[in-house]
């Protein structure tokens, strides 16, 4: 028995396929060198950041939209998105002539909102409403519903599997042996339809999930045996970062996925970078997300055929200051200490000479005390050449007696400082 077949509903990939043939970019498979040779195996990447809105979510976004009535799309269609899913809509409302409202959250940056404008043209309007996503979604299905309009969700509806599910089509049509496949998990839309894909036609993939550290929704569900809401998330991998999984698309990702992974934040940002500087590839974090995983699973990919889907680009070149802390931070390269120095001339002299190493850098340096700054500490912010220079650096700020505290390891004051 199929997937669908258990789902009592029908999923048809091949149609889906047809569908989309004109709209979307059919993107490239591509082997690359570095990683291949880091892991000594064949790493190919689904180029989905490639596409004509440079994400995936097109795919979803469309197939639902073209499978609505002529009266529907008559009186149009609604989302709540910040994100890729706007951009796909857009794009989609603009191929079919028809109207689309969607709401983002007040707080949603400048440079999204215009990214999505472009993409829909004359046939959108963004209305901006709440703070936070759950209020903004609110009042957009409360909008819908007023207006006789239809909701076009992210990713808990079938056609939006479906659609989605065809980045498994053009896989499977360019490489047919595949060992382990990588796939991003937000919400669970991608990996569902990708996942039910290969199991009716690649059965003997492994399909493994890659989810941020900062937002297992999926891996929590799965851990629960149901979707659970999650109290906080860290939002930094936006592309992935939702509160609860899908109920359709956890029902299908418990059969599907043979294997649910975190990874760090910290981690993806290391992976953009590298990704940027190795190989002149763009990505967002949620696109990072694939190829982060495969340091965890080195010795059983040796050898092997694998895929990881990269599945956006829309990154904001304001955010790669931020990507690049989070990096050194998480390589142990970057530390901030609240530093109490004593009160005579020359001790922040001595602490530059004596303390730090000849290649550490004092990348911050700010007294935290507005009015006698002198006598308060001081925020001092250091990048060290090594990960094992860490230790030397602590072992001589206790030799010579300065008092400090250690910021990265306090997440409240380090949320509050830095």
């Amino acid at each position: 028995m199929t997937i669908a077949e258990k789902h009592n509903v029908q999923i048809d990939f091949a149609a889906a396929h047809l569908r989309l043939k004109k709209v979307v970019n059919r993107t490239p498979l591509s082997f690359n060198h570095n990683l291949s040779r880091k892991y000594q195996c064949n790493v190919y990447l689904k180029r989905e950041d490639l596409q004509v809105v440079r994400s995936y979510k097109l795919r979803g976004a469309y197939n639902m939209l073209s499978t609505l009535s002529s009266e529907q799309l008559e009186k149009g269609v609604v989302c709540a998105s910040a994100g890729n899913h706007a951009q796909g809509f857009a794009y989609s409302c603009k191929k079919l002539n028809t109207r689309g409202v969607i709401y983002m959250p007040v707080i949603t940056p400048r440079q999204k909102i215009s990214q999505t404008k472009m993409f829909g043209e004359g046939n959108i309007e963004i209305k901006l409403s709440g703070d936070t996503f759950d209020d903004c979604a609110a009042a957009a299905k409360k909008f819908t519903e007023e207006n006789g309009m239809t909701f076009i969700p992210p990713f808990d509806d079938y056609r939006i599997i479906e659609g989605q599910g065809t980045v498994g089509t053009e896989i499977l049509e360019d490489l047919s042996d595949i060992d382990f496949l990588f796939i991003p998990v937000g919400g669970g839309g991608l990996s569902a339809g990708v996942g039910t894909y290969f199991k009716t036609y690649s059965p003997n993939t492994k399909i493994i999930g890659i989810e941020p550290e900062g937002a297992p929704s999926m891996s929590e569900a799965l851990k629960n045996g149901y979707p659970v809401t999650l109290e906080t998330i860290d939002r930094f991998v936006d592309g992935a970062a939702v509160k609860r999984a899908g109920d359709i698309t956890f029902s299908i990702c418990r059969e599907v996925l043979d294997d649910m992974h975190l990874v760090a934040e910290g981690k993806v940002c290391t992976t953009i970078l590298k990704l940027y500087n190795e190989d002149a590839i763009v990505v967002e974090p949620a696109g990072a997300l694939s190829i982060a995983a495969l340091d965890d699973y080195a010795g059983k990919i040796k050898g092997k055929n694998v895929v990881c889907i990269v599945s956006g680009s829309n990154n904001d070149i304001d955010r790669m200051q931020e990507i690049k802390e989070r990096s050194l931070q998480y390589e142990g390269l970057k530390h901030y200490f609240l530093i109490s120095f004593a009160q005579r001339p020359g001790a922040l002299k001595e602490f530059v000479n004596n303390v730090l190493g000849p290649s550490d850098d004092i990348t911050r340096f700010e007294y935290m005390q507005k009015t006698n700054k002198e006598n308060g500490p001081a925020l001092v912010g250091v990048e060290l050449q090594s990960r094992s220079d860490y230790d030397l650096l602590v072992k001589k700020m206790k030799a010579s007696n300065i008092d400090f505290s250690e910021i990265n390891k306090n997440d409240q004051l380090f949320g509050y400082l830095i």
